[in-house]
């Protein structure tokens, strides 16, 4: 018997809600808040609160009551302040992902212990905490060469797949693979680390998306590249399997590899001077551990964009998975873990791990 294993009932096309309620109270960090009381609220209607709610569930899930726990005052809450979300249709996972921490953000206001004070735009409140990370843009003139750069923040990463109306090109020379039509076909697998190599490989933005360079003083072609400025505690990587377009709504079931541990190093912006040109090199720097994680939680689609369920795979005590099938508990070996589709995938880092 596990603590902290619950099911979760399903209220009507809700699997898409208790995968991701699994994910997060098997959050190492964020179950040590909201299990030693720290949540302040300061709502004129507690009842209201979406982070009071949390602070309920994670007493619930980490009581020792095995009986499936009933979510429907988190389930309206939800509907109340994100109201694209409202109704029993199947919604997306990884939309309600964003809009539940979106809605604990804004709801754990005061949580911050004041550390606003020195920079009013700065939130400090436990999600950001676990969840932001920085990404940095370089645009780069194709002129002067010269360098613009933005740092925005961000909960996720979301990662093209091939299969998509997007091109998938082709990665690296070690990648074993061979280009056809301009996608990338790697002996019939793609890996995490190879959609990754794509996020971060520069992009040419062509004459259509010309920008004003303040160098020349004029509008110039241009080339972006994304790297990661600062990692999140937790890392959740988005795999796009849904596309909508005014022609085409499909999902792409195409597998992608992923593993147990990841080092980000490659992708950081402090790594890219050791990359040429965009291609992917071996980090010299395998020391660095603020930079590695452990998989902890997989969120998974089966079926079709019209028809389909959601289902996760949640990890306790370093190895030991399990099966979350809304109301049912199963065990999962590692192999069941990774060789699901993935939809979404959860990262800790390593160095901040705790059971």
């Amino acid at each position: 018997c596990f603590i902290g294993l619950r099911g979760l009932i399903n209220l009507g096309n809700t699997c898409f809600m208790n995968c991701i309620v699994q994910a997060l109270t098997h959050t190492p960090l964020l179950r040590d808040f909201f299990l030693s009381d720290r949540h302040k609220c300061e709502m004129q209607s507690p009842s209201s609160c979406l982070v009071c709610e949390m602070s309920t569930l994670f007493q619930e899930f980490y009581s020792g009551h095995r009986s499936p726990h009933i979510p429907y005052r988190l389930l309206h809450l939800v509907w109340t302040h994100a109201r694209h979300l409202a109704g029993y249709e199947q919604q997306d996972a990884h939309e309600f992902l964003i809009a539940a921490l979106d809605v604990l953000h804004r709801h754990c206001k005061g949580d911050d212990n004041g550390k606003k004070a020195n920079n009013p735009n700065h939130c400090n409140c436990i999600i950001d905490q676990i969840f932001t990370g920085g990404l940095q843009s370089d645009v780069t003139c194709q002129v002067c060469h010269g360098v613009s750069t933005t740092i925005d923040p961000f909960w996720d990463i979301s990662l093209d797949l091939p299969g998509s109306s997007t091109p998938f090109w082709p990665l690296s020379p070690g990648s074993d693979g061979s280009v056809v039509n301009g996608e990338s076909h790697v002996s019939g697998t793609t890996t995490l680390t190879d959609c990754l190599r794509r996020f971060t490989r520069p992009e040419h933005l062509g004459s259509s998306a010309k920008i004003k360079c303040s160098g020349c003083h004029s509008y110039q072609e241009s080339t972006k590249q994304l790297t990661m400025k600062k990692l999140p505690i937790v890392a959740c990587f988005h795999l796009k399997r849904f596309e909508h377009s005014a022609k085409l709504r499909r999902k792409i079931t195409t597998y992608v590899s992923f593993p147990l541990e990841l080092d980000m190093t490659p992708f950081m912006a402090s790594s890219k001077e050791s990359r040429m040109n965009g291609q992917y090199q071996q980090p010299t720097d395998s020391l660095n551990n603020d930079n590695k994680y452990s998989l902890f939680a997989v969120v998974n689609h089966q079926g079709t964009l019209e028809s389909g369920h959601y289902t996760s795979f949640i990890r306790q005590h370093k190895d030991q998975w399990f099966k979350c099938d809304d109301a049912i508990i199963t065990k999962a070996s590692i192999k069941d873990v990774l060789d699901s589709e993935g939809y979404l995938l959860f990262y800790h880092k390593q160095f901040l791990e705790y059971e």
